[in-house]
């Protein structure tokens, strides 16, 4: 991996390890501390959907420890701040490390397919992938919103950009004409990309990447007069979109892999908890937080009941997994990846960060992942 430049090897969103146990296997009889981290970006760009990832994983744990403490083992939970940057964590890279070390992950929100593609046995995820939801964003957009052409933009990560090709290729085989796919850097000053782009007039503007930079583009979009439609998949799912952006990004439609609250039918008890501990509404990717944690405690009571609990065994027992969640029920493939995730489209229907839970779902599905190659 050193080879690698890491920046380009992200996965969805830049956020997204839990993973267990921490400590070295621990004899049943002197029992000892288990630990359960979170890896999310808690300063930075992308913290608001980092923060909370690991206040959903967090409220888990506190629930659900129970039994364990009661078979005299102590659990912790224990929080890290990957800030979003590959070199000091984040989903690909450190899931090499996990996968020499044993550790188990369980992925709630990292979408890109080589997280589970590569096989690890210890690498799960409880959200859906990249090669899916672009497809659902390019179907969308030629059936619903009936456009024909269309201008892509990406962030040059392995994330944005992949999802972005995901788009392209379906968007060209339904015949929607792509003027332009280009990636950038830029964080603040998109002159250059929206001068050609405004030139050509495109239908939709999809942008692959995450809404700290997705924002102040489509911003400026707007200001420099452009009147195309708005597009992007999941890095644009956060209430800080609308709280950058403001009134340029309502009325746009965005994929994710997480529906809000309201379309989940078991979460009203789990947003009446995290909004009675944190004093706010959860952010996308907070409930599969909250089932990734759940199935990663459940898998160490089981462990524990044999008699000793050891990095192999959790993850065996993670992968064999089936629980009824928040987000709906759950069991993963021989890869890691769940049986059958959620899919949706969702609309911006307000300028007010605080209103960003009742953005509009116009489409919802729940698809299989793809064969593994051979």
């Amino acid at each position: 991996m050193r080879n690698f430049r890491f920046r380009h090897v992200l996965s969805a969103l830049a956020i997204a390890a839990l993973v267990l146990p921490t400590t070295a296997p621990v004899d049943a009889q002197s029992k000892g501390t288990i630990k359960i981290a979170s890896q999310s970006p808690l300063s930075g760009g992308q913290a608001a959907l980092g923060e909370g990832i690991k206040l959903g994983a967090q409220l888990a744990v506190e629930k659900m420890k129970g039994n364990l403490e009661k078979m005299g083992y102590k659990v912790e939970f224990v929080p890290f701040d990957d800030q979003a940057k590959p070199d000091v964590g984040v989903a690909i890279p450190s899931s090499e490390v996990y996968k020499e070390v044993g550790v188990v992950m369980i992925s709630p929100a990292n979408t890109n397919p080589v997280v589970t593609d590569r096989g690890y046995p210890n690498i799960d995820r409880v959200c859906g992938r990249d090669d899916v939801q672009g497809v659902v964003g390019s179907e969308f957009a030629h059936g619903s919103m009936k456009v024909k052409s269309a201008y892509i933009v990406h962030d040059k990560t392995q994330y944005g950009q992949s999802i972005a090709e995901f788009f392209k290729a379906d968007s060209e085989k339904k015949g929607i004409k792509v003027l332009g796919f280009e990636g950038t850097e830029e964080k603040s000053n998109f002159d250059s990309i929206l001068t050609p782009i405004k030139a050509k007039n495109p239908d939709v503007i999809y942008f692959g990447g995450i809404y700290d930079q997705g924002a102040p583009f489509f911003k400026q979009a707007r200001e420099k007069g452009i009147k195309a439609k708005f597009m992007g998949p999941d890095g644009m799912d956060s209430s800080d979109l609308t709280k950058i952006a403001g009134k340029a990004v309502v009325g746009m439609n965005y994929t994710s892999a997480a529906g809000p609250a309201s379309a989940l039918p078991k979460a009203k008890a789990f947003v009446d908890d995290y909004k009675k501990k944190f004093s706010k509404n959860p952010e996308p990717y907070a409930a599969e937080a909250y089932d990734a944690a759940t199935i990663a405690i459940k898998a160490i009571e089981e462990t524990a009941k044999k008699g000793k609990v050891s990095r192999e065994d959790v993850a065996t027992a993670v992968r064999k997994a089936k629980l009824s969640g928040i987000t709906g029920d759950i069991a993963f493939d021989a890869k890691g990846d769940r049986l059958k995730a959620q899919y949706f489209v969702l609309t911006v229907v307000s300028d007010d960060p605080a209103k960003w839970g009742d953005n509009k779902i116009v489409k919802q599905l729940t698809i299989a992942p793809p064969e593994a190659k051979k």
